[in-house]
């Protein structure tokens, strides 16, 4: 059962933040030195010049991390992280492509104390490259 004061009662259906980041070749290098992947779709040109990308893209799991980023911004009380579900990568992203992260809360289950967003990353063309669904669970 929640109370006005419950944090859980102030959560705002719709309410949305996002983050933006311009992906460089840096910011792919050392995602791929943190988590070992060097897979020569993100590191090796050559490589991905005979691709139908004609270039390196960005990790999808870089994606994740921006989607990480736009969650951490929407502040909505004392909250954990408990998964995105139906992540998806469905365009590439290339280096210098800016990505913008938007985070909308989708719905809110006071009975378990959770909180549903939906997240989608467009490139600077309004392309969408990613999107998923994020699940927030209430620790107070």
């Amino acid at each position: 059962m929640t109370t006005p004061e419950d944090p859980v009662a102030a959560v705002e259906i719709g309410a949305t933040t996002t983050v933006a980041k311009t992906v460089s070749e840096t910011d792919v290098y050392l995602f791929a030195g943190i988590t070992g992947d060097f897979s020569p779709n993100h590191v090796d040109e050559a490589y991905m010049a005979g691709s139908r990308y004609g270039h390196r893209i960005a990790h999808g799991a870089l994606l994740v991390g921006f989607m990480s980023a736009a969650t951490a911004k929407m502040q909505i009380g004392r909250t954990a992280s408990v998964g995105y579900d139906r992540v998806r990568f469905v365009a590439p992203v290339f280096f210098g492509d800016t990505v913008t992260t938007e985070y909308r809360i989708s719905a809110v289950d006071p009975g378990r104390r959770r909180v549903y967003a939906d997240l989608t990353c467009r490139n600077q063309r309004d392309e969408v490259v990613a999107a998923a669904t994020h699940i927030r669970a209430f620790v107070d």
